[in-house]
C-alpha cells in the first residue's frame, strides 16, 4: 500500500497539466458560461459580455480559455464561435479543439481530420494524440488508440494528462469532456 501511495504523489504532479491547456483538471465555471450567452465571452477589462468576432481586444489564450469551458459545458457552436475568432486558424491548438468539438457534436471524420492537420503542424502535440484516441476508442477500434497511446509515451507523454485520459478510454471507450 505504501509504495502504491508514493507511485501516487510521483506520478500525479506530472498528470496535472493536459497538454495544451495546462491542467487535467475540467475547466472552472467563469462569467464566459454563467452570465454570457449566444457564444459570448466574459472580458475582464470591460467587465461585460462581448463576441469573439468583434472584439479584438481578447487574447487568443483567453479564447483558448473559452472553448474549454464552453466544450465541457456541451456548449460546442459556442466553443466553434470562439475558435473561430482566434488569429491562427492553423494553430494547432485551433486544430486540436477543432477536432475535438466537432468529434464531441458526433462527426468523428471531421474531428479525425482536425486532428491530423493539428500533428502535420506539430507532432509532438500530445492532446491532438490523445483526443484522436480517444475517438478511436469510443469507437472501437482499441487498436489504433493504443497505437496513439504509444506515441505518447514515445514523444515523452508518460504521466501526463494526455497518457491518462487516453488509457481511461481505452479502459471504458469513453473520452473525456475537455
Amino acid at each position: 500500500m505504501t509504495r502504491l501511495l508514493l507511485a501516487a504523489a510521483l506520478i500525479l504532479p506530472t498528470a496535472a497539466f493536459a497538454v495544451g491547456s495546462g491542467d487535467s483538471t475540467p475547466p472552472s465555471t467563469t462569467d464566459t458560461t454563467s452570465r454570457c450567452a449566444d457564444g459570448k465571452v466574459w472580458d475582464q477589462r470591460t467587465r461585460s459580455c462581448v463576441t469573439p468576432s468583434q472584439d479584438s481586444r481578447l487574447d487568443d489564450d483567453t479564447l483558448y480559455q473559452a472553448v474549454r469551458e464552453f466544450a465541457y459545458a456541451g456548449r460546442n457552436d459556442d466553443a466553434l464561435r470562439a475558435l473561430a475568432a482566434m488569429s491562427d486558424q492553423g494553430d494547432d491548438r485551433v486544430l486540436t479543439y477543432m477536432g475535438f468539438v466537432h468529434r464531441r457534436m458526433g462527426d468523428a471524420e471531421l474531428g479525425n481530420a482536425y486532428y491530423r492537420q493539428a500533428l502535420a503542424r506539430n507532432p509532438d502535440n500530445l492532446l491532438a494524440r490523445s483526443y484522436m484516441g480517444q475517438g478511436m476508442a469510443e469507437s472501437g477500434d482499441m487498436v489504433a488508440a493504443r497505437l496513439q497511446l504509444a506515441e505518447i509515451r514515445m514523444r515523452g507523454g508518460t504521466g501526463t494528462w494526455a497518457e491518462t485520459a487516453l488509457m481511461q478510454a481505452i479502459e471504458t471507450g469513453h473520452g473525456a469532456s475537455y
